[in-house]
Parts: C-alpha cells; structure tokens; sequence
C-alpha cells in the first residue's frame, strides 16, 4: 500500500478533522474504534511469513480430519479438488470426466492471478520492502498494481493460498482460509493505521482514490515514476510460480504427492534466492 515520508514523532501527528478526511481519520486512528482491536501487533508483522506458512502448514494437515481405515492405519484423504469434482458430478451438473477439468482451471486460475498480483507489485514495490520484518518508510507508491489496489500483495497471496486450498482436505482447506483471511486482514488494518498516522493528508488521498480490497480500473491516480524491476522479482516470488505450474500442468495426472513436491522445490528456492540476492531499497510499507 502507499507509503510516506520519513516519521516525526507521534505527539507530532495530526489529523485535521475536514469533511474529506475526518471519518477516515477517526476510524483509522482513534484507540476507541473497533478496527483497533483487528490490527496486527509489531510482533505479528515481524512473524507475518511464519504464520502464513503456518496457516497453510495447519490446513494441510488438518489433523480432525483423520480418520482409520480397516486395516488401523490412516485411510488416504480425498483432497478438495476431488470432492468439487464429486459433487459437480453427483449434483448431475457435468459428468466428472468433465468436472474434474473444470475445478483444475478454477484453481489454476486462482494461482495464476495470485502469481501476477504477487510479481507485479513486488516489482514496483521492491524485493528489500517486502522481506522487510519492519514498516518502511518512503514516498507514496501510485504505480503498478497499487494504482487500482492498495493491496496487491496481500490480495496476491489469498490467491495462491486458496489455489493451495485445492490441495487440501475440505476442512483444512475451510480452516486455512478463514484464518488466513483474518490474519490478512489484522496485517492491512495494522498498516493503514500505521500509515494514518504518519502520512496524513497525502494517504488520506490516496485512500479515497484506491480502494483497499477489491481493484478499480477507473479513475486511478497518476503515474509516479516509480520503475519495475522484474527479474528480482521473478526470483523473489518463486513460490507463487510453483503454485500456478503444479497445478497448470501436473494437477492432470491428478497426483496431489507430485505437485506438493513440485510446490515444496519452488518454496525451498524462493528462499535461497531471497536470502543470497540484495533486497532492493525500501519505496513504502511492507507486505506480506
């Protein structure tokens, strides 16, 4: 999201109560407001990966949803992609050859547009920021993605997490995206407040002209001169990648084991690539 210049101390923030921006300012400040009950903690922001991971870690073990076969040994789980494809077929909706196809795509879809969101901004954003475990400061970010959302990195990882979903049991995937949806949104509500704060006037602007969430094509701010640098990006974000090519091209030999493994190899090099390649320097807040 969009950052601000460099931070004065807090007893030095002010935020005037004009009709544009005194709403915004008392529901992102104010300690009364039942957002600052929602926003991450310093501490949870430090962590944000490692309780993403965990999150994902949790869903796909999901040990409630265990049960024993005839033999008392743990009989195989059925993934949620197969028990989509299942329930299209039973509901007599297409026939499972068909509807098996069909929830691949979906999935695939999912991890495609979590792999874009995810390259784009971190391109813009910058490699050094986004593996940050502290809020950066810098100037307000309007180029790329954050010129329709003020999230996209965040939105970017919902994505490649509810492609992962497909992957897991139906419960672990149903428990996985409610706390990581929680989670995600304490992060964005710690941010912006962090931001409110410290910004003032200028985020207040760019609050009204892009929306939070969901992306809007018309009446984006202007340019900010901001450039891209992919390659970093690419290497930084191989995690995403992995996703969307497990499930674009080995889900169709329906083999859950070879894509968790192809998944596992492209996290275990996003991580050597973020610990050996310089982080680029900060432009804006962190995300996740």
């Amino acid at each position: 999201m969009g950052v601000f210049g460099q931070s004065t101390e807090r007893g030095d923030d002010r935020i005037t109560p004009d009709p544009a921006g005194f709403l915004w300012g008392m529901r992102m400040v104010h300690s009364g407001n039942k957002e600052w009950f929602m926003r991450a903690s310093a501490v949870e922001f430090r962590l944000r990966m490692l309780i993403n991971a965990g999150i994902i870690v949790l869903g796909f073990w999901a040990p409630w949803a265990r049960t024993w076969g005839p033999t008392m040994v743990f009989a195989p789980r059925v993934s949620l992609l197969e028990t989509l494809a299942l329930d299209l077929s039973r509901m007599g909706l297409v026939s499972f050859a068909a509807a098996a196809p069909v929830v691949i795509v979906c999935a695939a879809f999912l991890a495609g547009v979590g792999a874009v969101l995810r390259i784009w901004g971190a391109a813009y954003l910058g490699t050094g920021t986004v593996q940050s475990p502290k809020m950066q400061a810098g100037a307000v970010m309007a180029d790329g993605p954050y010129r329709y959302v003020r999230n996209p990195l965040y939105i970017g990882l919902w994505c490649m997490t509810a492609a992962l979903a497909f992957l897991m049991p139906p419960s672990g995937a149903m428990v996985t995206m409610i706390l990581l949806t929680i989670f995600q949104l304490r992060l964005i509500l710690g941010e912006e407040a962090f931001l409110g704060e410290r910004l003032g006037e200028s985020y207040r602007d760019y609050c009204h002209a892009v929306p939070r969430l969901f992306p809007r094509l018309r009446g984006a701010p202007q340019r900010g001169g901001q450039e891209p640098h992919w390659l970093r990006s690419v290497l930084t974000e191989l995690t995403p990648i992995g996703v969307f090519v497990a499930l674009a091209f080995f889900s169709w030999g329906y083999d859950n084991r070879l894509m968790i493994r192809a998944i596992l190899i492209s996290f275990g090099l996003s991580l050597v690539t973020r610990a050996f390649l310089p982080g680029a320097p900060a432009k804006q807040v962190s995300e996740g």
